[in-house]
């Protein structure tokens, strides 16, 4: 019988700094610009570093992208793919979430920021977005999803519902993330939502 990855151990090691400017920040950045298996995040003089991205983060980062597209193809939801690219605030926070997308039109801040977290660390991740407002950000973690809003006072609140999916079910989500095989859990997740629109 095969194990999940979901579930499985990692061996993703996360290093928390205090105390670093900016310019320190941008520095170390250069350094490890060519080095895909570190990330970076900043947060006013907090830098946290984790590496190896380990294989149960990148399982879970494919499989939840391929079946929230394939959630938006069945339901004709226009979307553009933004990828993990850096979201920065210079002088005080940069983030680069796992997986990002625009809904609708392409814009150049995305509306849907994802973030597997594996490893916690120290840096409250929401504050990383704020900045920028994204209005939506999700998190994979312990196996269980969770979205926060960001509401016209600037802060994010937890929302028991997608405002760009109010009827995507997380649930169901969640049973074909925690599939052993990814194209097998995208095959069924479509099937199910087509018989939903029946």
């Amino acid at each position: 019988m095969s194990i999940p990855l979901v579930n499985q151990s990692t061996e993703e090691k996360l290093v928390t700094l205090s105390g670093v400017s900016w310019e320190q920040f941008k520095g170390i950045e250069a350094q490890l610009k060519d080095n895909r298996n570190v990330r970076l995040s900043y947060l006013s003089g907090i830098l946290e570093i984790m590496s190896p991205i380990g294989e149960k983060h990148e399982y879970v980062k494919s499989t939840l992208g391929l079946l929230l597209e394939a959630y938006m193809r069945q339901k004709g939801i226009r979307f553009y793919k933004r990828g993990g690219f850096t979201l920065e605030e210079p002088g005080y926070a940069s983030g680069t979430p796992d997986e990002s997308y625009s809904i609708g039109t392409k814009r150049e801040v995305p509306d849907i920021v994802i973030e597997i977290i594996v490893t916690s660390g120290t840096i409250d991740r929401k504050e990383l977005y704020k900045p920028k407002r994204i209005p939506e950000i999700w998190f994979w973690k312990f196996s269980q999803i969770l979205i926060f809003h960001l509401h016209e006072r600037g802060e994010y609140e937890e929302v028991n519902r997608s405002r760009f999916f109010p009827d995507l079910d997380r649930a169901l989500l969640l049973q074909y993330i925690a599939y052993p095989d990814q194209y097998d859990a995208v095959q069924e997740f479509e099937q199910a939502i087509r018989n939903q629109l029946l």
